[in-house]
């Protein structure tokens, strides 16, 4: 009777949550939280759950317990955000990178693959072919490259929004925030930047400093919510050196950042970097098939890429590297068990927000890792449009799924997949209903800085 009287009312707060008025402004110091049962450890205190609480799930290995989360967040996610799927058209339009990211194969010391910039012209042309699918935004990513300048991006944007009707979201790292404000006022809708983990020591082991200069993420995170964006971050699963309580901590940094777009995905390290020299030969890490336990939840099991490719040669740390953090006993293992398991648990947290399906799930589970993201809280796919005589360069890590793919093909696959969920494909530009019932100018931020 307890139990079915607390689901009740969890599913009148959900339903406050998705209703026409406001859930902003908070107070300073107030809870990211609508509602807390009493009584035992169940799913319905899930929105109010601490750092203790949240690890106890992560570290969850019954596959009837796991059964009832992915439940509960699939409802989660119908109640909070409805049923389509919103299709985001990516756009790498340039490899270059100026920075020494233990993992990331697009790191300055990469001399393994070709280095390439899209010109204006090709990235129109891959926003018009979004238009032409039906998509309602492209995102354009690149490294951290200071090659592409202000005022390079600011006319990009500035022709993208004069002849489509694409929402248009950035990620292209750390910049300035005279770069931010100036894309901005040229139309930038939106910007990703992961803080890829809560703790500082960690981030900075394995992302060097730029100039010497060193990062502070969540600060320019506020930044771009002060300027008018809406804001997505998200963060690597499974880096060595990552507890189950760094992790319980990245999901409550997604509740406290008030995040409008969240999006996770399993750390893949590129053979050609420290990180995957490390962990030679390369592989990814995979659960058993369907995102099933298979493993223990501290421990991994590894296979190779599919289909076997070979890399070019894998590059030792150098004298600016920093030594690669070691693997805790408690360490979170880079299943896609556990993606799923962050992905439910962000649905959760924060039921407004936009969370992709990401393109690192179809990677370690080719069949059906993206519908299955899908099925647990997920409600973005990201499309790739990026032309396929650039595609196979923009490798940030090993055997990335659909690399050799057109885009006509890419989109067809996705539609089809998704209509076999018994899904739709969402119309119009897909803003976060997070943004939309809280607009930035009546969002108090919080005291407390993570």
């Amino acid at each position: 009777m307890t139990r079915a009287r607390d689901r009740r009312r969890y599913a009148r707060a959900i339903s406050a949550l998705a209703s026409d008025g406001p859930r902003c402004p908070r107070r300073r110091g107030e809870r990211v939280v609508t509602f807390r049962a009493t009584g035992p450890w169940t799913l319905e205190r899930v929105r109010g759950m601490n750092v203790k609480e949240i690890t106890r799930w992560l570290r969850e290995d019954d596959d009837a317990r796991l059964d009832e989360l992915w439940r509960e967040a699939d409802d989660v996610r119908r109640r909070s955000v409805g049923d389509a799927v919103h299709l985001r058209g990516l756009i790498e339009f340039s490899n270059h990178c100026g920075r020494l990211c233990l993992y990331c194969g697009l790191r300055v010391e990469n001399r393994a693959i070709d280095r390439y910039r899209m010109s204006a012209d090709e990235v129109l042309d891959c926003a018009r072919q979004a238009v032409e699918f039906g998509y309602g935004t492209v995102v354009l990513q690149s490294g951290e490259d200071l090659g592409t300048t202000r005022e390079w991006l600011v006319d990009v944007v500035r022709r993208m929004k004069a002849e489509t009707p694409l929402a248009v979201t950035l990620s292209v790292g750390e910049r300035s925030l005279d770069d931010l404000r100036a894309w901005r006022a040229a139309g930038a809708d939106r910007y990703l930047l992961r803080f890829e983990t809560s703790n500082r020591t960690l981030f900075e082991r394995i992302h060097p400093p730029r100039d010497g200069r060193p990062s502070d993420r969540p600060a320019m995170l506020r930044q771009l919510r002060d300027l008018g964006y809406e804001v997505g971050s998200g963060v690597m699963i499974g880096i060595p050196g990552q507890t189950y309580a760094d992790l319980a901590r990245d999901l409550e940094w997604f509740a406290e950042l008030d995040l409008d777009m969240i999006g996770v995905g399993p750390f893949l390290p590129h053979p050609a970097t420290p990180l995957g020299a490390a962990a030679a030969p390369a592989s990814v890490v995979a659960s058993a098939p369907g995102g099933r336990r298979g493993t223990s939840a501290g421990s991994s099991a590894t296979a190779s890429p599919a289909g076997g490719r070979r890399y070019g040669p894998v590059v030792p740390p150098t004298s600016e590297d920093p030594p690669p953090p070691a693997a805790t006993s408690g360490q979170v293992p880079n299943t896609e068990l556990m993606t799923y398991k962050v992905i439910a648990l962000a649905r959760l947290l924060c039921p407004l927000a936009n969370i992709p399906s990401t393109t690192a799930l179809a990677t370690v589970n080719r069949a059906e890792g993206r519908e299955l993201g899908l099925r647990r809280g997920a409600n973005v796919v990201m499309p790739n449009l990026t032309p396929a005589v650039y595609r196979r360069q923009y490798e940030i890590y090993p055997a990335k799924a659909c690399i050799s793919e057109e885009a006509d093909a890419c989109h067809h696959c996705l539609t089809q997949r998704i209509a076999a969920l018994g899904r739709s494909v969402g119309s119009g530009r897909g803003d976060s209903l997070n943004r939309l019932r809280c607009p930035a100018g009546a969002r108090i931020a919080r005291e407390a800085t993570p």
